[in-house]
């Protein structure tokens, strides 16, 4: 698991920062019928950004992340991965999602992805202009992906998505297909990793600058997997610094 059952992002609300937010469910082109959870913006930037979870799906830990996104002007869509074995339904504390990952398939995830981004642009033509993907472990190994599928994102963020091997559900791993990548991207690791090595990140780096992708990677020293956590006091910093990072990537520094 990426983050424990309590887990919430490690970032403060700001008050009136968000004009709404509803649970909401979309359908993708094959039919599915997935969960999702929008918050939009109440001084909108200009900016929108899809939220991909971890394994649990459509967890609060993502719910909070869309408002946090939201309260700093930025529409947020955070979306479940699981409509076509578990339903759109709400679940209860305590789901087994280990059974339900393992029946995705990167073909059913992109439809997902599509949908959501559909949603996201729904409405927004002047709204939002440049429209982005941020994930989180096997989020973060989808965020990096989304770029490779002509959705005409502005750039992608992964959290500790892993970078070097294919993944059962039918997925490349990022570092192969680096080539058909478009727009930016953020790579945001933990030093303390053991899942993701510093030589992953050096093969990733390398393939990517090959390729001519506009990209960033940090690694904070020390830091676990998924160390953006609100509980994981030790690592506050590197969780402060990796928020203003994702926020200035997204936000403020595209234009300029």
């Amino acid at each position: 698991m990426c983050f424990d059952p309590d887990s919430r992002p490690p970032i403060p609300p700001i008050a009136g920062g968000a004009l709404e937010s509803r649970r909401t469910v979309l359908t993708a082109a094959d039919g599915n019928r997935l969960a999702a959870f929008e918050a939009r913006a109440a001084t909108p930037s200009g900016r929108a950004i899809l939220i991909l979870p971890d394994v649990r799906g459509l967890h609060a830990y993502y719910e909070e992340l869309a408002l946090r996104f939201a309260e700093h002007g930025v529409d947020a869509l955070a979306i479940d991965y699981f409509g076509r074995t578990a339903g759109a339904e709400a679940r209860p504390d305590g789901f087994e999602y280990r059974p339900h990952v393992n029946q995705t398939t990167w073909t059913g995830l992109e439809a997902d992805i599509r949908a959501g981004f559909e949603a996201l642009r729904a409405g927004r033509e002047a709204a939002a202009r440049q429209y982005f993907a941020i994930g989180f472990c096997f989020g973060g190994r989808l965020s990096f992906l989304a770029s490779t599928v002509g959705l005409d994102l502005a750039g992608v963020v992964g959290f500790y998505g892993s970078l070097l091997e294919p993944h059962d559900n039918g997925s490349p791993a990022p570092v192969d297909v680096t080539g058909n990548m478009r727009g930016r991207l953020l790579g945001v690791f933990g030093g303390g990793d053991e899942g993701i090595p510093p030589a992953s990140i050096a093969a990733f780096e390398a393939s990517l600058t090959k390729a001519g992708v506009d990209h960033r990677l940090i690694t904070y020293a020390g830091a676990p997997h998924s160390f953006f956590d609100r509980k994981a006091a030790d690592y506050a910093d590197a969780s402060s610094a990796a928020w203003n990072e994702t926020l200035r990537f997204v936000r403020g520094d595209i234009d300029g």
